[in-house]
């Protein structure tokens, strides 16, 4: 069971969302706050596994939350917010949030990003990776990583790629990893059309 907390000052929205996750049948809302402050109170005593928090917010907005709460390794914190701007996405960048959606989303998208962050991965609304790369054309990726990822379009196998490049599995794995991280992509394929897009496999 995924142990969610949501911060939200709206409190018609705080009730909708708790409605919605608590019918997926492996999510349960344990806890609601309406400020930074309480949701930081809330994760410290009940450690759930996702700490959804909105930004605006009265007497700690959720992006001084996030970085108060980036020592809590076992929670994962998701930015649920109408404002896509460039410099709260940053913050929210280094703070280490996992997730950063914006609320005209449909819920079924929060509920799969609430899933893919479990797993590992990170989520982050594409007009915001947009943002990022916007004015910076340089390849983020090291050589290595791209080499990986022209091996992962021709469709090899992380077998096959750890056989060509004379690495374990588990390197490949990992490099693959932080590309995904790195282009904040959700997937392979993404991370593919992605670098595609930006002229970097040339």
């Amino acid at each position: 069971m995924i142990r969610i907390v949501i911060a939200e000052d709206q409190g018609m929205l705080l009730g909708a969302m708790k409605s919605l996750l608590s019918m997926e049948e492996d999510m349960e809302v344990v806890g609601l706050a309406k400020n930074g402050e309480e949701a930081i109170a809330l994760v410290q005593e009940l450690k759930p596994d996702i700490c959804i928090l909105d930004i605006e917010m009265p007497v700690k907005t959720g992006l001084d939350a996030a970085e108060e709460l980036v020592e809590q390794k076992d929670c994962k914190i998701i930015i649920l917010t109408t404002f896509a701007r460039p410099g709260y996405f940053e913050r929210a960048r280094k703070a280490g949030v996992r997730g950063y959606l914006l609320k005209d989303s449909p819920i079924e998208e929060l509920v799969h990003s609430i899933r893919v962050i479990m797993d590992g991965r990170r989520i982050y609304a594409p007009e915001l990776v947009d943002f990022v790369y916007e004015d910076d054309s340089e390849n983020p990726l090291t050589e290595r990583e791209s080499q990986v990822l022209e091996l992962v379009a021709e469709g090899k196998t992380t077998k096959e790629i750890a056989a060509e490049l004379f690495l374990s599995a588990g390197t490949v794995r990992n490099y693959i990893s932080t590309i995904l991280d790195k282009l904040g992509a959700g997937n392979r394929i993404e991370a593919i059309s992605r670098f595609r897009e930006k002229g970097w496999n040339k």
